[in-house]
Order: C-alpha cells, then structure tokens, then sequence
C-alpha cells in the first residue's frame, strides 16, 4: 500500500485566491523536513496541486537536491497568471523528470458540471497543458476533492489513467481512484510522520465507505 501525500502551496501566500486557501500553505520549513523523512522511503508518493509558483521556486530545487520526484497537478486556467506555474515551469519539470498531470482550467468543483464546462475541463485543459509542458499527461486530481459517478465516468471516457482524490487513506498504487492526504497549515513534521507510519484503522475504513458512497451516488 502506498501513502499518497498531497502539497498546496509552501511558504507565504500573498492572497486568497479563494475563502480558505491559507489552511493549506505550509511554512518551508515544515515541508523540507516532511521531505527529509520521506526520502529513501517507496510506499510515498508526493504530488503538488492549484499549480502555486511555490512548486517551482521552492519544492522543484528541494525535490532535486533529495533525489525524489513528485507530480505536479497544474491549472490550464492560469498559465499566464505570475503567481502560478507558467509554460517555462512545466517544461523545467518535465525536463527533471517530474511528471505533470491536470487539476483542470479554473479550479472549479468537477461535480455537476454542464457538458461545455466537463469538456473544458477534462479535455481542453489537458490539451493546454500538454502542449505547456510537451508532455503526455493521463493523470488528473479533483480540484477541491469532489466527484461523483458521472464525474468519475467522464473522467475515464477521457482517457485518464488515474484520478486522485482527497479521501485520507492508503491506496494500491496501481489503482485508477487512487485517495491522498492533503498537508495543512496545522500539521507538523511529526503528525505527517504519524499518518506515514500509522496503521490503517477506523478513521481510514470510514473514509474508504466515505469514497464508495461518492462514487455510486
């Protein structure tokens, strides 16, 4: 099983995209150390959503200088946009071996899209930031975690080969619905610690009926 851990933004944010968004930054120091002790670890796996500058600025150069890779999970939407990761960002990933997936154009809930916006989102989206990066990309994250069957059926009809989530357990790496825990601005190096050594227990078996519930409604 592996443990998929999940990063936002790193350091200082500037301002709110949108209400909340600051729970989910980290200070970088905390993020080097959760790095420190997942390095040499193979049941972790890290990933980088909302396509912040702080991916390139500060996780690209400490990701390299561990030997670790991750995925970064960038927005269509905001290519252009200084404060995220631009066309340059996503080819200097790709160039280090990082793999580049799709967290969509505008950061919106997949969950009750109309059929234009689901084709912005899944396939034009995807075809931007392909040709950002020149790469393939098959992968995909659910932009504030939400989905449902018909979210998770337009999501394959697309052609992706895996879907991450937000559900908080462990997962079989060769899943397509494959759940992440999300690092926030109240963990610490140690509560990250704990989830990574932890074993399964109720809180993860609610959390999966959680996911089963999401993917037959």
């Amino acid at each position: 099983m592996t443990i998929h851990l999940c990063f936002h933004g790193i350091g200082s944010i500037r301002h709110e995209r949108e209400p909340g968004e600051s729970r989910y930054w980290i200070s970088e120091g905390v993020f080097l150390g959760i790095l420190d002790r997942v390095r040499g670890r193979t049941d972790v796996e890290l990933s980088f959503d909302d396509g912040n500058r702080s991916d390139a600025d500060i996780a690209l150069p400490a990701l390299i200088e561990r030997g670790l890779g991750a995925t970064f999970f960038a927005l269509a939407g905001r290519l252009d946009d200084p404060l995220s990761l631009g066309r340059d960002d996503l080819r200097q990933l790709h160039a280090w071996g990082m793999r580049v997936g799709s967290h969509g154009w505008d950061h919106v809930p997949w969950r009750g899209l109309d059929s234009a916006d689901a084709h912005r989102e899944f396939v034009e989206a995807r075809f931007a930031l392909e040709e950002a990066s020149g790469m393939s990309i098959r992968h995909a994250a659910l932009p504030l975690g939400r989905y449902d069957r018909k979210t998770l059926r337009r999501l394959r009809d697309a052609g992706y080969r895996a879907v991450f989530t937000s559900d908080r357990f462990p997962s079989n790496d060769t899943a397509w619905l494959r759940p992440r825990y999300s690092v926030t601005a109240t963990d610490t190096v140690d509560s990250v610690v704990k989830i990574l050594d932890g074993r399964p227990g109720i809180d993860s078996a609610v959390r999966l009926g959680k996911s089963l519930v999401k993917r037959m409604r």
